[in-house]
């Protein structure tokens, strides 16, 4: 997986510091805002882009 195209993710509805990472295309310029699944509260919850 190519390091520069990676980007973290970290859940913005709880305060367990959850983080993902993804993939996206560095041509977009606004925030990537994704649902995905938080493993300590055990469901989906939303997740921003943070810096690295």
């Amino acid at each position: 997986m190519s390091q520069d195209n990676l980007v973290k993710l970290k859940c913005s509805e709880t305060e367990t510091g959850h983080i993902a990472y993804t993939r996206r295309n560095k041509k977009k310029t606004e925030k990537l805002e994704l649902m995905k699944f938080n493993k300590n509260v055990r469901r989906h919850t939303l997740h921003k882009e943070v810096k690295k």
